[in-house]
């Protein structure tokens, strides 16, 4: 099955796994997912770690071969997308989380996150 996860997520995956729920683990982990993540999370790692919110200069150094040895793959950005993100209801202002909703949507790929935001939309997400 295809997954598509959020940025804390990822940086849980790759640094505080005990903080993933055991459905998180199964999917990061697992043999059978096939695991994505947007383009908006470089982009958003790379703006947080500009403005000194997050340490990730290392993994943003190399991600894409980080996110490719890990067995992930990015999701490629189409218009279509982003201006779908832009129209969403305004539940959530947050460009990157609107993005990642709107792919969701588009691509009919589960949200693995902890962040319920998501619910005020019509994708599903996965946590517990």
């Amino acid at each position: 099955m295809k997954y598509l996860l959020d940025t804390h997520t990822l940086l849980w995956a790759v640094d505080a796994p005990e903080k993933l729920s055991a459905q998180a683990v199964e999917i990061v982990c697992g043999h059978d997912s096939q695991v994505f993540l947007s383009i908006a999370t470089p982009w958003e790692l790379a703006i947080k770690a500009n403005r000194g919110r997050l340490d990730v200069e290392e993994l943003l150094n190399d991600f894409e071969r980080a996110v490719l040895s890990a067995g992930y793959e990015i999701l490629e950005t189409t218009v279509p997308q982003v201006i779908r993100a832009g129209m969403l209801p305004l539940h959530h202002r947050d460009p990157f989380d609107r993005l990642l909703i709107a792919q969701s949507l588009d691509c009919q790929i589960p949200i693995v996150s902890c962040d319920g935001v998501f619910d005020l939309y019509d994708v599903r997400r996965i946590w517990n």
